[in-house]
């Protein structure tokens, strides 16, 4: 089982874990030297985890927002 394939599915990944991750990815890809089918895995991981990442932003935008409408605060 590969590395990948042993983590957690982004539902279950915080924004940090997604991150972390998604860093690994990039690291790997940036490396060189990795096979054509596990740089295609790679990448679709890292597109995986960017949208896990970009999902948890906008939740947390979507909360302060909406914590700022409660408080009359503007944005």
């Amino acid at each position: 089982m590969s590395e990948a394939a042993s983590r957690p599915e982004g539902d279950a990944l915080t924004y940090e874990q997604a991150r972390e991750e998604l860093v690994q990815v990039v690291q790997r890809l940036e490396s060189g030297g990795v096979p054509l089918d596990e740089s295609l895995a790679l990448w679709e991981r890292g597109e995986h985890l960017a949208a896990v990442c970009q999902q948890r932003l906008d939740g947390a935008r979507a909360k302060v927002d909406a914590a700022r409408a409660r408080t009359g605060t503007p944005g």
